[in-house]
């Protein structure tokens, strides 16, 4: 099966569901990534003395070695403005990720729940957007789609750290994947990629959620007791 994930930044797939892709991927399925911006315009710029394109520049290099470290079957980077998706036209947002779907054509599209679990603005935009295109395209005979999965944080989540991270209460959650030991080092792995990152990911303590289940949340369906895969009950 083929697994896109949109996130809006460097980095979201390597804070977030990064073990739970390496455990797809060795499951056999194709698991491609589709980042919205460079992430250039983070605060770290500021102490490494780069302009927004060179920190966007540095950021896709790292981005680079994620890839190569999980496996990606296939990651595109694109270029809208970081931190400046909720200033944008929707419509275009959602036109480069539909023509990026259409040409993958995957059967699952995974992004950020609702709440985008730091609810930073992006996140929030991301959500919208890829949700809108997803309804959009069912609506209008891209059958290859089969689900529109959230990556989320179960209620027992350890939300130590810095930020008020927000997770989906168990009713919501369809999808729980249980980590191993290889799968966590592979998060850990995809993490040490951000040289840039290291003190971030030391602050928020992110390292050590590494070897915790993930979850998600499937729209418009309703699993209860959960799947421990995401593409089970998917029906052709």
């Amino acid at each position: 099966m083929k697994i896109l994930y949109i996130f809006p930044h460097p980095d979201d797939e390597s804070f977030g569901p990064a073990p739970g892709i390496f455990q797809q991927l060795k499951c056999g399925h194709e698991v491609h990534l589709l980042t919205l911006t460079k992430g250039g315009a983070t605060r770290i710029r500021h102490d490494l003395g780069f302009t927004i394109e060179q920190m966007g520049e540095v950021r896709l290099e790292e981005m680079k070695c994620v890839a190569k470290t999980l496996g990606l079957s296939g990651m595109t980077v694109l270029d809208l403005p970081d931190s400046g998706l909720k200033n944008m036209n929707p419509l275009k947002i959602e036109q480069v990720i539909m023509e990026h779907i259409e040409q993958l054509q995957p059967q699952i599209v995974v992004t950020y729940a609702v709440h985008g679990i730091s609810g930073f603005h992006d996140h929030l935009v991301s959500h919208a957007t890829v949700k809108r295109v997803f309804c959009h395209m069912l609506e209008t005979g891209h059958h290859y789609l089969k689900r529109l999965a959230f990556f989320t944080l179960g209620p027992d989540t350890k939300k130590n750290g810095p930020f008020n991270l927000q997770s989906s209460e168990w009713e919501e959650i369809d999808c729980i994947l249980n980590i191993s030991e290889d799968e966590a080092e592979a998060g850990l792995r995809a993490l040490s990629c951000y040289k840039t990152y290291q003190q971030v990911i030391e602050k928020t303590g992110i390292a050590d959620l590494t070897s915790d289940d993930i979850h998600f949340e499937f729209f418009n369906e309703s699993f209860h007791p959960v799947v421990n895969d995401i593409t089970e009950g998917i029906k052709d």
